[in-house]
């Protein structure tokens, strides 16, 4: 009988000495996401000019990147050396809800991001009063403490499932590849999994698409000055959103629908996209584009040297 008590990740079997490649690029993308994220976290936090409510939001992403980061890279990189691939189902749980949380957070500071910038270009007047600081406290711990509750939950009811298989086809531990692997109904836990889905997925982005839908309508019919500073200042945030969008469809597609026919090697790069590629993207956007910040970066460059 197999032991259930335990996961075993099949993707890093049979892998070869090729292992020492991918762990050499493993180890600089977690060096450099953690370094770009530090460097933005901190710019933000010593300069006073930028203890604004979008500049404070920007350094939520890059701590949210940070946390994702730290759930995902360790493990990657010990297996990735380790002959044996086994993990408890107690950390494959827990490392399943942050990797996840990390996904719902940034979506809903995505959203909050998208909020300010509404109120900022299409009430002015109005933005001091309404984005203060303790109205901008208030959403980023929601924004943080309402999915990890979700997640939570989502762990939990996993937790009690009885399992009739142990093999996991990722390089990490995936809540729905642990529900597929129970011999019970899972109608409980599906059901829950949508409302997640719903309320911190969907929910969040139907806003952020309105948010901008508006500022695009105040756009059109304001100046060109005035268009010019907007976009200057939602661009960069609609890229990210962007690209974490097309990372999160992909990993949620590959995990949902097993009959996708895809190369082992693309449907891994596509259902890691989501991990890689926003925690490496939203510093390098916001510190090239934001003057304020490229500025503090460049300063601190120089006065290191």
């Amino acid at each position: 009988m197999e032991n259930r008590t335990y996961f075993y990740l099949m993707l890093f079997e049979n892998i070869g000495y090729i292992r020492y490649a991918f762990f050499s690029l493993g180890f600089v993308l977690f060096c450099a996401i953690v370094f770009f994220n530090t460097l933005i976290i901190l710019v933000i936090f010593l300069e006073r000019t930028l203890h604004h409510p979008m500049y404070i939001l920007i350094s939520c992403l890059s701590v949210n990147s940070v946390f994702g980061t730290a759930a995902f890279f360790p493990r990657l990189l010990t297996d990735l050396l380790s002959d044996t691939h086994s993990v408890s189902r107690e950390a494959c749980l827990l490392q399943a809800f942050f990797i996840y949380s990390y996904a719902a957070n940034e979506n809903t500071i995505l959203m909050l991001m998208a909020f300010d910038r509404y109120v900022a270009i299409c009430k002015p007047l109005q933005y001091n009063n309404i984005m203060t600081p303790k109205v901008l406290s208030v959403l980023i711990a929601i924004s943080w403490i309402y999915p990890m509750i979700c997640l939570g939950i989502a762990g939990i009811l996993n937790s009690r499932l009885t399992m009739c298989g142990n093999k996991l086809w990722k390089v990490y531990c995936h809540n729905w590849e642990i529900v597929k692997l129970t011999c019970e109904n899972t109608i409980a836990n599906n059901v829950f999994g949508f409302f997640n889905v719903t309320t911190t997925l969907i929910m969040p982005l139907n806003f952020i698409l309105y948010s901008y839908a508006k500022i695009l309508i105040i756009c059109r019919k304001s100046s060109l000055d005035f268009r010019r500073k907007a976009y200057q200042t939602c661009i960069p945030h609609i890229v990210i959103l962007l690209n974490f969008s097309v990372a999160l469809f992909c990993e949620v597609t590959l995990s949902r629908f097993a009959t996708l026919e895809l190369p082992i090697g693309l449907s891994i790069i596509l259902s890691l996209e989501f991990l890689i590629v926003p925690p490496i993207l939203n510093p390098l956007v916001y510190g090239l584009n934001f003057p304020e910040i490229r500025k503090k970066i460049i300063w601190i460059i120089k006065a290191s040297k």
